[in-house]
């Protein structure tokens, strides 16, 4: 990969300013400021801190993380990795943005407490928006042009859990890109690998990277709303594992991982692949997250919690294949996903 940094000169300017340069080598922490005119500060600002670790030619990859702000694992890993990535270890630059959603990350909430906007529904975003449309809008128009590939970091939150998963995007009109990044996404060594499939895909970053024709990769690595080490291990080796990957970090620094599995691949399907509540009530789980499924087996019953005597509404799986993802409060209202189901594919 070589590096593309367009220019944005003639695009209408972004209120938001670096505290960095974007373009020195070396490594550099700072910040990301959003004026932020509010009660008790007329002249305040959203301070998201950035990183930027270069030395010399090479590709350009952008992590981020803290997307949605109740999410940990990717923050943790990132904010670790822009303290100790040795420059010296590079061929090229590393741009990192831990707390992508700053705002909600300081709240531990999925959306900001500014304009309880979603940020990854928010893409492409506006300069002259809300907040988060301002903070989408200069990751579109002037992180994003910079970068050769991306790598954005989820889990689940405070309201769901993953098996730990690494996945591409589906592009099948590019599949020059298609293959790029499912080959990165396997690279990542999670102990599973998929295409994403989303319940809502209008606004995301994922698809805006995709059909801009870089790799892109994404995480779904645990959740609620806390981190575990298994899990920390998994996040901190991968991204280590997609720098060496796309030509970034030298294989043989002690920076290095060295993938010690074959993914699983699996797939959701498109269709039926989400189990979703019709009702309120109290979950009794039945499968355990990363559990065997077979189609029409009961996964989860959830009981009338606000009077007795009432029948529990029981759940079953539409697929053969493991349980991906479950909601993970007890509490579950009506138009809630209750799970996400996977089938396992051969390696071959």
């Amino acid at each position: 990969m070589t590096s593309t940094g367009a220019s944005v000169e003639a695009l209408p300017p972004s209120p938001i300013s670096p505290t960095v340069d974007l373009s020195a080598n070396g490594r550099s922490h700072g910040h990301l400021v959003l004026p932020y005119s509010r009660d008790d500060a007329a002249y305040g600002a959203v301070m998201i801190p950035i990183a930027v670790i270069a030395n010399g030619d090479g590709p350009t990859v952008l992590m981020t993380g803290g997307n949605h702000g109740d999410e940990y694992q990717g923050p943790l890993t990132l904010f670790k990795l822009a303290n100790t990535l040795n420059p010296a270890d590079i061929s090229g630059r590393v741009i990192i943005l831990p707390c992508m959603n700053q705002p909600a990350f300081t709240a531990g909430s999925r959306t900001s407490p500014i304009d309880k906007g979603n940020l990854n529904r928010s893409f492409p975003g506006r300069p002259d928006g809300t907040h988060t449309e301002r903070i989408a809008d200069y990751v579109s128009r002037y992180l994003l042009p910079m970068a050769d590939a991306v790598a954005d970091l989820h889990d689940g939150g405070r309201t769901l859990e993953f098996i730990p998963m690494a996945s591409s995007v589906a592009t099948p009109d590019q599949p020059d890109v298609d293959a790029a990044a499912q080959a990165a996404a396997e690279a990542f060594a999670a102990p599973f690998v998929t295409k994403l499939v989303e319940l809502d895909s209008l606004g995301m970053l994922d698809t805006l990277v995709a059909a801009s024709g870089r790799p892109f990769v994404t995480t779904e690595i645990g959740g609620t709303g806390t981190t575990r080490p298994h899990l920390v291990d998994i996040v901190d080796a991968g991204v280590r594992n997609l720098l060496v990957h796309w030509g970034v970090l030298d294989p043989d620094s002690t920076e290095a991982k060295t993938p010690d599995r074959v993914s699983q691949r699996i797939t959701v399907p498109e269709e039926g692949g989400y189990v979703i509540s019709e009702t309120d009530g109290l979950i009794e789980w039945l499968v355990p997250l990363g559990g065997a499924i077979s189609a029409g087996q009961p996964i989860a019953r959830v009981h009338e919690a606000r009077r007795l005597g009432a029948p529990s509404v029981e759940y079953q799986a539409t697929v053969d294949g493991v349980l991906a993802m479950r909601h993970h409060p007890g509490l579950i209202k009506m138009g809630d996903a209750i799970a996400m189901q996977a089938v396992l594919n051969d390696h071959s």
